[in-house]
């Protein structure tokens, strides 16, 4: 396959020279199934990063240069990656710093990752084997284990390790996917959003450990608090959209339409005919569970939904009988202790509490045992 190593570039200089010179004498010929090349994306660095690479490419033919506006780490990387796709042929491309901080002895076993069937490769430097600089400060090693945790921990994305990592291989396939979408991240918030973003829509993704090196020469262009602030935006409103478009969104929805039904029920029987609450809201809930079951077949859990009549109603007896104890047990439960111990002057309010704990035991019963994924 066409392999491009993109070496993303800002007064590099003193270090572009020497990284190539290790790819090319010392990586590449120990990989004999791909076709390696090399494509350096320079943001017309002042320190003529891009005269060093030109002389570089006279002396090897499989480098190419790609120069462009400093618009930031993800913009130099789109611009790169459809660069290289569209003028290089590219059908795999690593994303790898030009610092020397990425180990290029590690290329080959990203590239057996792919070979072995996934769609991107990320170096992971916080298990497994990999790590940070043993000489950083503490709070610099602090920012950079508790600020990857925190991005798995919203995005509720656990299995993969390292989410800001910058050492990475991926086929062209992934990139035409999410290219659209990758235009909006033009800065280092670029690296959390592709992931995110492979990982939602179902591509394989691998991991190889290494040990990330501090640069020798340069400065680094991280820009700590503007990432740290876009970064958070960023996996916070993923994260609350994956919420709201899911199943659990989608149940709120449905559950939404359920109290209503309830609530209005309730109010008009205690209030207009002069229920106890208790049997009131037992009213009320007997024709809320008739509406979530349904409205949850058709939309919520569609997916698992029920299509012959004797699944239908055989999981319809299923659903009054683990939302009847619910009801009877924590929603009603609730207002019969209030109504008791408090007065009935709240028990709209009692209501409402046993409402919120029912939500939560309704969505776990409901997605792992009624509409679980190999119901039949």
């Amino acid at each position: 396959m066409k392999v491009i190593v993109i070496l993303p570039t800002y007064n590099e200089k003193g270090n572009i020279e020497k990284l190539i010179n290790i790819l090319e004498n010392e990586i590449f010929p120990k990989i004999k199934n791909h076709d390696m090349s090399i494509l350096v994306a320079d943001d017309n660095s002042p320190d003529k990063t891009a005269q060093e690479v030109q002389k570089l490419m006279k002396k090897w033919g499989n480098i190419d240069l790609s120069s462009g506006e400093k618009k930031g780490l993800g913009a130099a990387y789109v611009r790169a990656m459809t660069y290289a796709i569209d003028k290089m042929n590219a059908e795999i491309m690593f994303e790898m710093d030009a610092d020397l901080s990425h180990d290029p002895n590690k290329i080959p076993e990203f590239l057996k990752k792919i070979d072995e069937g996934n769609d991107m490769v990320i170096g992971n430097r916080y298990s497994n084997g990999g790590s940070i600089p043993p000489n950083w400060p503490i709070k610099r090693k602090l920012f950079s284990v508790f600020g990857n945790l925190l991005v798995r921990t919203i995005l509720m994305r656990f299995s993969i390790h390292d989410w800001t990592g910058g050492f990475r291989a991926l086929r062209k396939e992934v990139f035409i996917k999410e290219h659209e979408e990758l235009e909006s991240f033009p800065s280092y918030t670029f690296q959390i959003a592709f992931l995110h973003k492979t990982v939602r829509d179902g591509f394989k993704v691998a991991e190889v450990p290494f040990h990330f090196t501090d640069r020798i020469l340069g400065r680094s262009k991280f820009p700590a608090l503007e990432y740290i602030v876009n970064a958070l935006r960023y996996v916070i409103t993923a994260r609350i959209k994956e919420v709201l478009t899911g199943p659990f969104g989608k149940f709120l929805v449905v559950g939404g339409v359920g109290f209503i039904i309830n609530a209005t029920v309730l109010r008009v029987l205690v209030e207009i005919f002069h229920w106890a609450p208790s049997p009131a809201n037992l009213a009320g809930a007997g024709l809320a569970i008739f509406s979530n079951f349904n409205f949850n077949n058709l939309w919520t859990f569609k997916q698992q939904r029920f299509t012959t009549i004797l699944q239908y109603f055989t999981k319809l007896i299923h659903f009054y009988a683990t939302s009847s104890f619910g009801v009877i047990f924590i929603q009603t439960g609730t207002i019969f202790l209030g109504d008791n111990l408090i007065g009935r002057k709240y028990y709209f309010i009692y209501f409402l509490i046993g409402t919120f704990f029912l939500l939560i035991w309704n969505f776990t019963i409901y997605s792992r045992f009624i509409w679980k994924k190999n119901s039949q």
